[in-house]
């Protein structure tokens, strides 16, 4: 199961994915005027001709300077002038390595001020990203991560390049991280990252925290694919028993997770065995609509002429085994009932129903809840609904979550 790809990956920008930022700019040009900097001689002679012809914009000249300067600067306040010459002779002539060497050789210098230093980091990994050397970029964003914890676009470059890197490994708990900073901030996490999250989870083999992080995917991005993806890692990842999955089968359903023909024929074939056909003929009749089912296809005819050949007889027989329901010792044959009734459509019927089963006991009372509780959303009634799914427990708890989050999807 993949959600994610390393062409994706290829489109994600790092940053702001400039060259380099603004701050950095002016600092280059505030380099030059740095007071009490200390030059040799020999290093003032070197760079008063870069500086002169940095300064005049007369980039030939200045790239003819370019050695000798390199050559001489070996202070502190020398590498830190070089540096940003260098860098505005690159930035001048659009060379982005002459910029990288300007960076390296202000960040090397030890003259730039500790609040500054992120925004270099920032500005020597953006432009080694660009030159798809990501094992510098990996440095200098982790550099700037250890600067400022709590940047969230400093923890998102990082984890993109180690995932460019391959070090899947490394980059999981990064985006952990960033989301969680991200949710604790009360941001909503692209979606992305989520799922390169999800993704290196699954791979990882962590089910408890991939199935987490599908709900997560799932309540900020509740697109039908997404849907699609929560519903199938539940599906992989959960022991269930046949009613609950023709249950989760219903919420797949529900949500228009199908994708596919066979999953409505599943569907159907799995309520005709439970004695369902009027809920069979509505799936296989629903499936055609929307376009996955077609007449011609195999087991499509057959389990239709089926159904449909014994789905009128059923609904008549339902008033007549009322009063026997409503007066059983237990609540069996009520809680067949009301499930016939909401393969009809009929609700309230079922509703009633499902109630008086709850009362008479003797039945599961968490299938019954989670039945009441997709009869009350489908028939409008959500506080009803939401009350229902929230007095599941058990096994059933968290395919009653996933119905709940379909219940809150239009809140």
């Amino acid at each position: 199961m993949k959600f994610v790809s390393s062409l994706a990956l290829a489109t994600i920008s790092v940053l702001g994915a400039g060259a380099a930022t603004p701050a950095v700019a002016k600092k280059a040009d505030a380099a030059q005027e740095a007071p009490k900097a200390a030059y040799s001689d020999e290093e003032k002679k070197a760079l008063l001709p870069l500086q002169t012809a940095v300064n005049a914009k007369d980039w030939e000249a200045a790239k003819l300077a370019v050695p000798a300067a390199v050559a001489a600067a070996q202070g502190p306040d020398a590498k830190n002038l070089l540096g940003s010459l260098l860098y505005k002779l690159g930035d001048g002539v659009k060379d982005t390595a002459l910029q990288a060497q300007g960076l390296d050789a202000m960040i090397a210098s030890g003259k730039i001020a500790a609040a500054d230093l992120p925004r270099y980091y920032e500005s020597q990994g953006i432009i080694a990203s660009n030159a798809k050397d990501y094992a510098k970029a990996e440095t200098a964003f982790a550099r700037m991560v250890e600067l400022t914890p709590n940047d969230t676009n400093a923890m998102i470059s990082l984890a993109r390049t180690k995932l460019l890197l391959k070090k899947n490994a490394e980059a999981l708990p990064i985006l952990e991280r960033m989301i969680a900073a991200q949710e604790a901030a009360g941001q909503k996490p692209e979606e992305m990252w989520y799922k390169y999250a999800l993704q290196l989870n699954l791979d990882a083999k962590n089910g408890p925290r991939s199935l987490e992080l599908s709900r997560k995917l799932l309540a900020a991005y509740p697109t039908p694919a997404n849907w699609t993806t929560s519903l199938q890692i539940f599906q992989r990842s959960a022991t269930l028993d046949r009613p609950t999955e023709l249950d989760l089968l219903r919420l797949m359903r529900a949500s228009k997770s199908f994708t596919q023909g066979g999953e409505y024929l599943e569907l159907a074939e799995r309520l005709d065995t439970a004695g369902l056909p009027g809920e069979a003929k509505s799936v296989l009749a629903e499936g055609v609509a929307a376009g996955k089912l077609t007449a011609s296809q195999p087991g499509y005819a057959d389990l239709m002429r089926s159904v449909g050949a014994r789905t009128q007889a059923d609904r008549a027989s339902l008033s007549s085994e009322e009063s026997r329901a409503m007066s059983g010792p237990t609540g069996s044959l009520a809680l067949k009932l009301a499930d016939a009734y909401a393969g009809y459509g009929d609700y309230p019927k079922a509703v009633s129903l499902y109630r008086a089963a709850l009362q008479k006991g003797g039945v599961d009372a968490n299938l019954v809840n989670t039945h009441l509780g997709i009869a009350l959303a489908t028939s409008g009634d959500r506080a009803g609904a939401e009350a229902a799914f929230k007095a599941v427990t058990g096994p059933r708890a968290q395919l009653a979550s996933l119905w709940l989050a379909w219940l809150s999807r239009g809140a």
